[in-house]
């Protein structure tokens, strides 16, 4: 049996289709409440796949809650982890160390105490290493550099890879992918798909920084060849391309019939804004929106080399832009119908 914890996730929901589409071993997964699960039953109805949705074993648990997982590895093999908490909010860093470290300590646990024969970690580009001097692109042989300043999330990610790298020396296969920003149908107030919301409800700010950017659908296809693979104790940088800020922000704009961001932000303007964020979460008691942070990486131009991946599986990634640009019609299609 497989098992995906974070089922009710962009990424987890994804994967369930594709197994269930494709598998011909049983798929169980893990979630926490009955919305969550809901929301991936809309991707499985979006796309006319409800009759997939029903094959699904769903475990009601949580990865930081070793009674509730202990009943969910019953008779698993493979696992594929996607569970995690994404957060760039300074308070959230105790959460961050306990789902994102603790949990992903308890899966591999539990997979090596079930006889699991591999597991599928899904890490983040926020946990690859740190440029040299000298050094141009980041590749998963670059080493992470504890003096450097991480942001909370990133800190709890390469710690959660610590924990799936002390599996596989304790015997369990393992494979890792660290992808970038990760665009997907639906899901639409989480993750990077608060980009949407936030173009939609007239963002009018732009930095001359760029990301990386890759389909959600890549990142299952990807997860599933390298679970079939023999490959094992290896981690694979996943993006189908970088682009510029503004570019995403316009084409985003462009796709719901939007105005572009009309203004760049320059380092002043973004490290004013994120003091006056933080004082209004204060006062509001609401979380923050810009941290100190997010306003410094806005600026970075980061590439990350997906040599690896490319050699090793030679896939064809959809091309972010018109990508991007159909899930943003979507998103104020949704949007309209409400």
């Amino acid at each position: 049996m497989i098992l995906v914890t974070g089922g009710t996730g962009l990424v987890g929901a994804h994967l369930l289709l594709q197994l269930t589409e494709s598998s011909t071993m049983p798929v169980r997964a893990l979630y926490r409440t009955d919305a969550g699960k809901a929301k991936t039953r809309n991707l499985f109805t979006h796309y006319d796949k409800e009759a997939l949705f029903e094959k699904i074993s769903w475990a009601q648990g949580d990865i930081t809650d070793i009674p509730s997982l202990e009943e969910a590895f019953a008779g698993v093999t493979y696992v594929y982890h996607c569970a995690a908490l994404i957060s760039y909010d300074p308070a959230d860093e105790e959460l961050l160390r306990k789902v994102n470290i603790e949990g992903t300590a308890n899966v591999v646990n539990l997979a090596l105490a079930y006889g699991c024969l591999k597991l599928c970690h899904v890490s983040s580009v926020a946990a690859l290493g740190d440029l040299k001097e000298g050094e141009t692109i980041i590749t998963e042989e670059t080493e992470w550099n504890p003096e450097v300043k991480h942001s909370d999330y990133g800190i709890s990610k390469h710690g959660a890879e610590m924990e799936v790298w002390r599996g596989l020396q304790e015997g369990l296969q393992t494979v890792m992918v660290n992808p970038a920003l990760i665009f997907g149908y639906g899901f639409w107030n989480q993750g990077s798909s608060t980009i949407f919301k936030a173009i939609h409800e007239g963002h009018y700010f732009y930095t001359k920084g760029n990301c990386g950017a890759i389909a959600a659908e890549d990142v299952a296809t990807v997860m599933i060849q390298l679970m079939q693979s023999g490959i094992s104790g290896e981690k694979y940088t996943l993006l189908a391309d970088h682009m510029p800020i503004k570019e995403l922000f316009d084409t985003i704009a462009d796709g719901m019939g939007k105005r572009r961001p009309p203004v760049k932000a320059s380092r002043l303007m973004t490290s004013v804004a994120w003091r006056i964020d933080w004082l209004i979460s204060k006062l509001l008691r609401r979380k923050r929106v810009i941290t100190r942070f997010v306003a410094r990486v806005s600026h970075n131009k980061t590439y990350y080399s997906t040599e690896k991946i490319n050699s090793t599986l030679q896939l064809k990634f959809k091309e972010p832009k018109a990508y991007i640009k159909e899930l943003s019609a979507q998103y104020a299609k949704a949007k309209n119908k409400v």
